[in-house]
């Protein structure tokens, strides 16, 4: 399989990087931690024209998603992003930002007859709502208005994409999901979280290797010990085992490849490994300055272990392989 990037790739992939290292600043990052309105902007001028990248190849999509990781970018462009991959198949149109309400109280997007959703990502901030639900065989989406919901934001690890539940009366019209259509939006947005994953492990892994170079003990640089090469070594391997996994399931999916359901989820479980091994090695090689409020490397650790948990951990991604495999 060549995992060598087209021209129009290593034009997307470039054109984001410029996008996000000059619109979304530490600056951004730490005002939108305090108000959700501060990343309004960077939504209006910029990002909402780029959600209709969703409609195209995943393997496009995930090069976009790896820079929007590298930066944490705060609002609702992830949740846009999300929604309109499930519009899509479910035949909806959307006329405003939405988000996608699926989930009940394990964070897993199997449809359920529940009236409240959980883990809906920035319900607070966008204009309506895909609700979905059902069972295995049965599956339906409606588009609601978030007027008509009750929305409840949830006390979070990361405040610069709120969580939310949603409590729905009335569904309204709904459209029917075949089980197959469903299972493929599944994967599209399980592909889109992993490769904003790795974004995430890409700075963190970054940042503690110039740190590294930079911060001097006994007289040189502490990137000169070798008890911290290995580690930032060993971060560095996971970290490009999870990208080559991410690239190959979106691949896989685009393609309707028979290996896509292994695939995706190897690439959720091995990004988000991977982005918390990086997460650890970062906060150890940056060590006391890492610790303060000040620095900004939570807002990459919090997007690392909450990212991880959505639409399911490692773990369980992991015995979802493994029953796969040994069915």
């Amino acid at each position: 399989m060549d995992f060598s990037l087209s021209d129009e790739q290593r034009m997307i992939q470039d054109t984001a990087r410029s996008l996000f290292n000059k619109e979304c600043g530490l600056d951004l990052v730490r005002a939108a931690w305090q108000d959700h309105n501060a990343a309004k902007p960077l939504w209006e001028k910029h990002l909402n024209e780029w959600v209709e990248i969703a409609l195209g190849d995943l393997a496009d999509l995930a090069l976009f998603m790896e820079e929007y990781g590298r930066t944490a970018t705060p609002g609702e462009f992830f949740a846009n992003v999300l929604a309109q991959q499930v519009a899509t198949e479910a035949g909806l149109s959307l006329s405003g930002s939405a988000t996608v309400a699926v989930a009940g109280e394990d964070g897993l997007w199997q449809p359920n007859q529940q009236s409240t959703k959980h883990f809906v990502p920035s319900a607070h901030d966008v204009e309506q709502i895909i609700v979905v639900t059902g069972s295995e065989q049965i599956i339906q989406a409606a588009l609601v208005s978030t007027t008509d919901v009750t929305i409840n934001e949830v006390e979070h690890m990361d405040q610069l994409r709120p969580q939310c539940t949603v409590t729905v009366n009335a569904m309204g019209e709904t459209a029917d999901i075949a089980p197959g259509q469903w299972s493929y939006c599944v994967q599209r947005c399980l592909v889109t979280t992993a490769a904003e994953l790795v974004g995430v492990g890409r700075y963190l892994l970054e940042s503690a290797v110039e740190y590294a170079k930079e911060r001097e003990q006994f007289g040189k640089p502490i990137g000169a010990f070798q008890g911290l090469q290995w580690k930032l070594v060993d971060a560095a391997l996971e970290l490009e085992r999870a990208a080559a996994a991410v690239a190959y399931a979106a691949m896989c999916v685009d393609a309707d490849d028979a290996d896509r359901v292994r695939a995706v989820h190897i690439a959720k479980a091995e990004a988000g490994q991977a982005a918390r091994r990086c997460a650890r090695t970062s906060m150890q090689v940056h060590a006391g300055i890492g610790y303060t409020w000040e620095h900004g490397l939570h807002y990459w650790l919090r997007r690392a272990y909450a990212g991880d948990a959505f639409m399911g951990t490692s773990e369980y991604h992991f015995k979802q392989l493994a029953a796969e495999l040994f069915v």
